[in-house]
């Protein structure tokens, strides 16, 4: 009985410490999620929308709950294809984002589109969606809007 309790005791500590579900995969190679999601945009003749974050940002769960469930989910579905790029501590995949004139220091959050061939249509270069959070579903459903007729 002793080691049943124990059991139980030590499963619900652990899942008490677990946290919140990744919503990035620390591990994926970022460089190759983007190849692979660029050819599916190109099929589909989407733009591809690149959202740089971490699971540590409480303003990226945000966003990707919004996208999920919030009224911007029907918006994204049906204008993108969407890869998402781990930034862990400002210290993984920092080059892609550069390389797509996302500075990251001015928060995460943050959002590159690019044509399904490749070419850069937009870029949060001033930390847009950083305050996700405080924009609320319908600020980021309002700012997609503006996103998507721009990636048009």
């Amino acid at each position: 009985m002793r080691f049943l309790t124990a059991s139980l005791l030590l499963g619900a500590t652990l899942a008490a410490h677990a946290g919140p579900p990744a919503i990035y995969d620390e591990g994926a190679d970022a460089k190759a999620a983007i190849r692979a999601t660029l050819a599916d945009a190109a099929k589909a003749g989407l733009p591809v929308l690149v959202v740089f974050g971490a699971n540590w940002c409480g303003d990226c769960r945000m966003l990707d709950n919004t996208f999920k469930h919030g009224p911007s989910a029907p918006l994204i579905a049906k204008s993108f294809k969407v890869v998402k790029v781990d930034v862990g501590r400002f210290d993984h995949n920092v080059d892609i984002a550069d390389g797509y004139r996302v500075p990251l220091k001015k928060g995460i959050p943050a959002v590159a589109v690019l044509s399904p061939q490749g070419k850069l249509l937009y870029a949060t270069e001033g930390g847009e969606l950083a305050d996700a959070r405080k924009m609320g579903d319908q600020g980021v459903y309002d700012f997609f809007t503006r996103v998507t007729a721009t990636a048009k």
